[in-house]
């Protein structure tokens, strides 16, 4: 997995979209320490994303864009087992609706950039 260093502040985002850019602008005015993840760069795994969802206390499918092309066309209405909804993660990071920022031992999702300072 990874560390992070006390003050230090993980945003796992999508380069492309504005509340990414202005949730990580937000994490870099809180702290020196700020490591950025994008969606589509990161190989994040199951694994990972099993951790992710643990700290955030949220179900994989709470994280996706239901307003997404995809979403729409190929998941709608479907119901997956736990590992298919990691798997859904994984090969389309392009779902997650927003940016996922964690800092110690507690993660947001980040549908205002401003949603970040819950986490001061």
């Amino acid at each position: 997995m990874f560390k992070l260093h006390t003050n230090e502040i993980l945003v796992l985002y999508d380069k492309g979209s504005s509340v990414g850019k202005k949730t990580l602008a937000y994490a870099h005015s809180m702290s020196d320490h700020v490591k950025d993840l994008e969606f589509s760069k990161a190989n994040y795994t199951t694994t990972m994303w099993k951790m992710f969802l643990k700290i955030l206390g949220k179900h994989p499918k709470e994280l996706l864009n239901k307003a997404h092309p995809y979403y729409k066309e190929h998941i709608k209405g479907r119901d997956f087992d736990s590992e298919s909804w990691l798997k859904v993660l994984v090969k389309h990071p392009e779902l997650i609706r927003a940016p996922i920022v964690i800092k110690g031992n507690k993660a947001i999702i980040c549908d205002n950039p401003t949603d970040i300072y819950k986490l001061s």
